[in-house]
């Protein structure tokens, strides 16, 4: 494929204004743009065609693009081998579990910092609490229901989010198309007219604006939370292990805890750039020899010192634990609640694994092996209850301290990668749905697509890390701040499953109720219970949420306003007709891919190329790089097409869809060959369309439309589920078509075809052009000052700092023209 001569790179800068954006004054807002362009369609064919296309409920050109696409559900997925699926549960050990796993080093350690062991009942309701915390938090709720919540393989608090959007439209970005559900993953299954609960649900999150930017603000909330635990963990993980020298070694004070934490740090940072599978097989190893190190001591403990510590099951210790110590054990909760520490990151990583592996994984190791480590440690307390400042340390026997010391500075330093991993993947997800400035992404395995490195948010972490760890210098004050930033995330997680369990799972009422009523309250507790903290650490993670939720609402907030600025400053297509064939312009041999971010209208944007260039290219083609709420858009289903305008302009409509967990690896060359192929099966399946229209009269179409209609076949003002595409493969096409006449079937014959076909080789050979727009977004003069400064200087300063759109659209510096514009919203 031929690249255009360097000569064309240009910048042309020009100052319109958003809502009439052309100096002419002749370009008027289309507030109805498939009807003017069926209308402009419509005189240059038959009186069939004309019929045809007034005929009422007619399916938009991409519902009919869409529905021709072969396969439907579920043929891009693949058998999982049991090895496999093995494999990934030993991978999840040293990602997903490496926080959970090291919570033995402190919990005990800040419970009993709170409550001093003054009897064999404290001893016994704070094992009792830390048991049922595990089986209820991370057993019952995330491997039996959460888990269960994913997003065709995807998890996280924007997995959640993009599934609910799938099912109803609370989406604030307007540019969700019907053709998007025809999408073989994207798994549409609306409620039924018979569950009202479900109806009633789906209609007040899409009628009522305070309830779409409150779930908005609860996803963006969690996501904060999350990236702020990615800060916290590797603080408190590394320090409680290093701390295990404060003991051993003469002279190791507080000044040295902190310098060897942060070289630690420093190095763990440093090797994320390999990626989550190299760093999984890697630490692995070590976070599998880590949990046989704890069952083991917990073994020796357990029958060496009081085997009858088992008695704690009884939750009856739980009310004689609280009954003893009144508010301190309230206070306490605090540190309990750290023994589920990475508990999210089951969820939020689930992109980088599978659903089996990680419940493999926890029930069959993580969980077995902590309760015996917190069992041995509590055996351990009712002999030597002075211990409870070091009770890890102090329960290793001597004579292994040092190597599970060593063990255990590894594990704490793989403790951190589990929200490390997450916070790529929520940083990933919100971009892809408009929630985060554009970043670099690196895609480092070719198996996993889940599998992503960030490396300006993994830079931020580690200073963020090694600051908390110089200011705070102990593991306490640190534990304050992390159980807010966990709790936070897991209520977060409560609602969203709730919502999920009711609008779209359809479960039943008294359940779908219980899972918020039993969770929601433990989690409720915790949360005042660390709340109280606040002076004490506890601002941190609200500090960190909160810019986070700042940067993201602020652009989600202004790219919002932006869109619909572009929506209501389209170009007129009377005036597209007015200026005819030759665009008031000259032609030149190309093709010219003008960006933007519409997917109906012809953006204003492209009246600046026609005032400001000399000439424009044979063959212009909107492309929409458009984000769709599902994980992964197969390549077969990426491009949809319309035409613009009559025949003789050569202007198209493409929509190049990508789900929000796709890496767009492709180079500008495949790119535009791919393009250019979808184009011309576009051009020839049009056609067909044309001639078989043609060769059958109104009431044939009308039976066909209604045999359609009973295959399943959805139009505008439908909810009918698609159950089979209108053309599902090839051989249906040619079964359907073996009646029509010889000068229908071969398209080689219409002369209109292969001139245009001709045409699109010509204009692709001479190259590609890549027509961009580079916007400023500022408030109108009579917004109110909240609005100004959200734009004119939050936002703006997010546009000018985060990528380009040619970076992150991989086009090619030397093939751009830009014209700059001044959106005012």
């Amino acid at each position: 494929m031929k690249s255009q001569p360097p000569i064309q790179h240009a910048r042309v800068k020009s100052r319109t204004n958003g809502e009439n954006q052309n100096p002419r004054h002749l370009m008027k807002r289309n507030n109805d743009a498939d009807a003017s362009f069926h209308h402009s369609i419509s005189e240059g064919l038959g009186s069939v065609r004309r019929r045809l296309l007034k005929k009422p409920k007619r399916v938009d050109s991409f519902d009919v693009e869409a529905m021709q696409i072969a396969d439907s559900n579920g043929h891009h997925k693949k058998d999982v081998s049991l090895w496999r699926t093995l494999a990934l549960a030993f991978q999840t050990l040293g990602v997903v579990y490496g926080d959970m796993g090291t919570s033995p080093l402190y919990v005990f350690t800040d419970v009993f910092s709170k409550v001093p062991i003054t009897s064999e009942v404290d001893v016994l309701g704070a094992l009792s609490l830390v048991m049922y915390t595990i089986a209820l938090i991370p057993l019952i709720k995330y491997v039996f229901v959460v888990l269960k919540a994913n997003d065709n393989g995807e998890g996280g608090t924007f997995a959640l989010y993009s599934l609910i959007c799938r099912y109803a439209n609370v989406n604030l970005l307007p540019n969700r198309q019907q053709a998007d559900e025809y999408i073989s993953s994207f798994k549409l299954k609306l409620p039924t007219p018979e569950l009202e609960r479900a109806l009633n649900i789906k209609e007040a999150l899409e009628h009522k604006s305070s309830l779409k930017t409150l779930l908005l603000l609860l996803v963006l909330m969690g996501t904060s939370m999350i990236i702020g635990d990615g800060i916290l963990t590797p603080a408190i993980s590394v320090m409680s292990a290093v701390s295990g020298l404060q003991g051993r070694i003469p002279g190791f004070g507080t000044d040295a805890l902190v310098i060897t934490s942060v070289v630690i740090l420093v190095g763990l940072f440093s090797i994320q750039r390999f990626g989550t599978s190299k760093v999984g097989f890697t630490f692995a190893p070590a976070l599998a020899l880590w949990f046989f190190s704890l069952g083991s001591v917990g073994i020796y403990n357990l029958f060496k010192h009081n085997v009858t510590v088992v008695k704690a099951i009884n939750p009856v210790y739980i009310y004689l634990f609280f009954k003893k110590n009144s508010i301190k054990g309230w206070s306490a909760l605090g540190g309990c609640v750290l023994c589920i520490t990475g508990a999210e990151a089951m969820f939020a990583d689930l992109g980088h694994f599978s659903v089996p592996s990680i419940q493999i994984a926890f029930t069959s190791v993580v969980f077995p092996c902590l309760l015996l480590a917190y069992l041995g440690q509590a055996a351990y307390l009712t002999k030597h209850p002075g211990s409870a400042d070091r009770i890890f340390y102090e329960s290793v026997p001597d004579g292994l301290f040092w190597p599970v010391f060593a063990i255990a500075t590894v594990a704490a330093v793989i403790a951190s990668q589990a929200m490390i991993s997450a916070s790529f993947s929520c940083v990933k997800q919100a971009m892809a749905l408009g929630c985060f400035p554009r970043l670099k992404i690196v895609h480092t395995s070719r198996r996993r697509m889940g599998q992503i490195y960030v490396p300006v948010i993994n830079w931020f972490l580690m200073i963020m890390c090694i600051i908390v760890v110089a200011a705070f210098r102990s593991t306490t004050d640190i534990a304050n701040a992390y159980g807010i930033a966990e709790v936070g995330v897991m209520i977060v997680s409560t609602a969203l499953v709730t919502l999920v369990m009711l609008l779209i799972w359809q479960t039943n009422l008294f359940l779908a109720l219980c899972f918020p009523l039993v969770f929601g309250t433990i989690e409720l507790i915790y949360l005042s219970a660390v709340l109280s903290k606040i002076t004490e650490g506890g601002w941190l993670p609200l500090a960190f949420a909160s810019f986070f939720l700042c940067v993201m609402y602020v652009w989600n907030y202004g790219s919002v306003l932006k869109y619909r600025s572009e929506v209501r400053g389209k170009i007129s297509m009377d005036f597209m007709l007015e200026l005819g064939a030759t665009l008031g312009t000259v032609r030149v041999p190309g093709i010219g891919l003008l960006y933007n971010e519409l997917v109906q209208g012809i953006p204003s944007i492209f009246g600046q190329f026609l005032l400001d260039l000399p000439a424009i290219h044979s063959t212009i083609v909107f492309v929409c790089i458009k984000h769709v709420p599902i994980p992964f858009v197969p390549q077969e289903e990426r491009f949809l097409f319309r035409r613009v305008c009559p025949k003789d302009y050569h202007m198209f409509r493409c929509i190049a869809r990508y789900g929000y967990r796709d890496v767009r690896k492709e180079d500008h060359h495949a790119f535009e060959q791919l393009l250019v192929e979808s184009l011309e099966n576009f051009l020839r399946s049009e056609a067909l369309d044309l001639a078989l229209e043609g060769n059958r009269n109104e009431s044939e179409f009308d039976d066909i439309s209604a045999r359609s209609g009973d295959r399943g076949v959805r139009t505008r003002d439908s909810t009918a589920e698609l159950t089979t595409p209108l053309m599902h493969d090839q051989e249906s096409d040619e079964a359907g078509t073996s009646a029509l006449p010889p000068s229908v079937m071969s398209s080689d014959e219409d002369p209109s075809l292969e001139y245009e076909l001709s045409a699109l080789r010509e204009a692709s050979a001479s190259g590609f052009t890549y027509l961009l727009g580079h916007g400023d977004v500022r408030a109108r003069k009579n917004s109110w000052f909240l609005k100004k400064l959200m734009i004119n200087y939050f936002y703006a300063f997010l546009r000018r700092n985060c990528r380009r759109g040619a970076a992150t659209m991989r086009v090619p510096h030397m093939n751009i023209i830009e014209v700059g514009m001044t959106y005012m919203v």
